[in-house]
């Protein structure tokens, strides 16, 4: 359909990105994920964001706010996301635009990974 989609594990997002910095190539990288129509989060929360992570994670959510999608997926509760991102000031405007117009789908039940494990057993 010609929709350009990035999918990215967040800590090896926010490794990345770290490393970018430090070779000059942060504003390529920023750039890349910027012009694409939906940008996948994945893993979100599974580490705690130090601050040069949540300055990276703040830079891409304002730069795609109002102008391209982002899904994030997270084993960690959206209430608990204030305590992973740190920082109440960065985590208030972070969250703010996350949620500005955001549709969230919370999936309960067994894990699929864990489905096709039992399934795997029994063949």
């Amino acid at each position: 359909m010609g929709y350009k989609v990035v999918y990215h594990n967040v800590p090896k997002l926010f490794s990345k990105l770290k490393m970018s910095k430090a070779d000059g190539s942060y504003l390529k990288e920023v750039a890349k994920i910027e012009r694409q129509h939906l940008l996948i989060l994945d893993d979100f929360g599974i580490q705690p964001f130090d601050s040069q992570s949540r300055a990276a994670l703040m830079e891409l959510i304002e730069d795609r706010h109002g102008k391209g999608a982002l899904i994030i997926t997270s084993q960690v509760p959206v209430g608990k996301w204030f305590e992973v991102i740190g920082e109440q000031t960065i985590a208030d405007a972070i969250m703010d635009r996350i949620i500005h117009n955001a549709h969230r789908l919370e999936l309960k039940g067994e894990s699929l990974r864990k489905r096709k494990t039992m399934n795997n057993e029994l063949d």
